[in-house]
């Protein structure tokens, strides 16, 4: 394969979510199997290399500068996984390279701490993909009565064994290498270890060493299993060949990638400016048309990834709460005049001894107001909106799942996710008695106070009245008056920008794991209110379009499972020989 191949078979599946990984992937493959570079049949079979390393092993070996697995390796030839070249041959890593593990350097006291006594001790964990890295904090340790096959050289190649382990190194520090690492040393110029290198990075490796790794919590390579790695072994002319080919293309596959990063960039980055626009504060209706007309006409180019979708909901969300998903009518019963029917309701309750009368509510500064509303629109705080409010208590419980019509504790968890899940909750100990004034009923708004940085104040809607269930003390409990739409100050509450942004400056907490928020806080929340008419009208247009939206987003997840399988269909294509084909496609 060479660069215009690789460019045309890039442009057959450019779009392909995971392209340059695959294609990245494709290349080793090819390289491994022979189908990279063109055979010479002037090179000296790799059976006749075979011969000269093994005698120049037995050398080494003779010498003590290197060593051999003493066990015994059956050469099965059914256990060589695809057809190489006639002038490759199949042969174990112990053929070609001996293999020596790292180690724990003891006692402790043996670390030193200048530079100029020792050498770097080098970790698993000093390492990235690709590089090993060291500075003048490394831990260090003297080089006498080392084992010489645990200190390493620029240039050596290392295998790490433990955590990601089958993954290469070339070596570009001098230290002692810990046991989390192997080092592959071959004879001088008899092999290219830059070749092995690559069948390390292969899937044929991969799998392989996956196979072989052992360990219930950390999987771990040790070093007789990586001396049992079956390699294609090309000649060595072949091995250098295939070594600067592999990097010219891993090359070229760099600046398709960072072409592609930077176009998904830019994509991203102009549906994010068209959908912001429209929420702009202070944008007159004409506008505010045009700007829609340019959006909507842009978005089918704009828009090629599943994910992409969730900015499109998100304007959704911020256009309906500003007033400008649906029009304004001007019959409806202004905001204004809702909130004094929900003030007298409140009063009414308060005198007939049915709910608490709360502090009243702080005015809404003008700083507050984030935008210009509609005309019939009204600010206000969700307080003004709710009757009253509580929240839960927390007894001891069981660790599992309320069992049969026992009763159980909601869980945050059970209100972090815009949908209502009473499965999420634990039994509480035999013999509590239920609060039940704590107690989770059909019709609830309930409000997360204690959650993690992203999830703080979420709210659910219960739909369905639940059995036996009571709200913890992380849950408050909103009593929304029957004059407002439950499910907008939802929306709100849930999707605003402005609401999650309120939310955020106004938790406490160190932890980004755990948020707190009080009750006040919540309550304080400002509200762009329409009239109540109208808020019908946005749910339900809400409704319509997040549905639009669920199709389109499938539509783009099929889509994008489609050219995952026509990628496949291709990468198979040029690996499988026809004749292969056709026998798995008779079977």
């Amino acid at each position: 394969m060479n660069a215009d191949q690789l460019l045309a078979l890039y442009d057959r599946m450019a779009e392909a979510p995971d392209v340059i990984a695959r294609l990245r992937r494709f290349i080793l493959d090819l390289a491994v199997r022979g189908k990279l570079v063109e055979q010479d049949p002037a090179d000296e079979p790799a059976s006749e290399l075979l011969k000269r390393i093994a005698v120049e092993k037995a050398r080494l070996i003779r010498k003590g500068k290197f060593k051999t697995f003493e066990g015994n390796l059956e050469r099965d030839p059914s256990s060589f996984p695809f057809a190489i070249p006639a002038n490759w041959s199949w042969c174990y890593l112990d053929d070609i390279a001996a293999v020596a593990r790292g180690g724990s350097p003891r006692p402790i006291k043996s670390f030193i701490t200048e530079a100029s006594d020792g050498i770097p001790w080098i970790k698993i964990g000093d390492s990235t993909r690709g590089s090993i890295y060291i500075d003048e904090t490394q831990e260090r340790i003297k080089p006498e009565g080392l084992a010489k096959s645990r200190l390493v050289i620029p240039g050596d190649l290392l295998l790490s064994n433990s955590m990601s382990f089958g993954f290469p190194y070339i070596t570009n520090v001098e230290g002692c290498i810990h046991d989390g690492w192997l080092v592959i040393r071959t004879p001088d110029d008899l092999m290219e270890k830059l070749y092995l290198h690559k069948v390390f990075l292969s899937d044929h490796a991969k799998a392989a060493f996956s196979m072989a790794a052992s360990g219930a919590v950390v999987q771990n390579l040790n070093a007789d299993k990586a001396r049992q790695l079956v390699v294609p072994l090309p000649p060595l002319a072949e091995q250098r060949q295939i070594v600067a080919k592999v990097d010219e293309l891993m090359v070229l596959l760099d600046r398709l990638e960072a072409a592609r990063t930077a176009r998904e960039a830019t994509r991203d980055r102009l549906t994010a400016a068209s959908l912001t626009r429209l929420t702009a504060p202070d944008i007159d209706a004409e506008t505010f048309h045009t700007r829609a007309r340019f959006a909507l006409g842009a978005l089918p180019a704009l828009t090629t990834r599943p994910d992409q979708i969730k900015s499109l909901r998100q304007t959704i969300l911020n256009l309906a709460v500003r007033g400008k998903l649906v029009e304004q009518d001007p019959a409806d019963e202004p905001a204004s005049e809702l909130l004094k029917r929900i003030a007298a309701e409140k009063a009414r309750l308060v005198k007939a001894g049915e709910i608490r009368k709360e502090k009243p509510l702080p005015p809404l500064s003008d700083e507050e107001q984030e935008f210009e509303l509609p005309e019939g629109w009204t600010w206000c705080r969700l307080g003004a909106l709710v009757l009253d409010s509580d929240s839960g208590w927390s007894p001891r419980t069981e660790n599992h799942a309320r069992e049969g019509d026992t009763w159980g504790v909601l869980k945050v968890s059970a209100v972090s996710w815009d949908h209502f899940d009473p499965t999420a909750n634990k039994q509480v100990l035999p013999g509590t008695e239920p609060r039940l004034q704590a107690q989770v009923q059909k019709g609830d708004f309930l409000i997360s106070r204690a959650n993690t940085a992203e999830l703080i104040a979420r709210a659910v809607l219960v739909s369905d009245e639940p059995l036996n269930l009571m709200m913890s003390d992380k849950i408050v409990r909103l009593g929304l008056a029957g004059h407002c739409d439950h499910r907008f100050v939802w929306l709100i509450n849930n999707y605003a920008d402005f609401a999650r942004s309120y939310y955020a400056a106004k938790a406490t907490g160190v932890s980004p794991s755990m948020k707190n928020v009080s009750r006040g806080v919540i309550l304080e929340l400002p509200i762009p209110l329409p009239p109540l008419a109208e808020q019908h009208r946005i749910v339900a247009k809400v409704d319509t379009l997040m549905a639009l939206c669920d199709r389109l987003e499938a539509s783009l997840t099929a889509t994008a499972t489609i050219r995952q399988r026509l990628l496949e269909a291709l990468l198979h294509e040029a690996l499988v020989p026809a004749t292969t084909r056709e026998m798995e496609a008779a079977e």
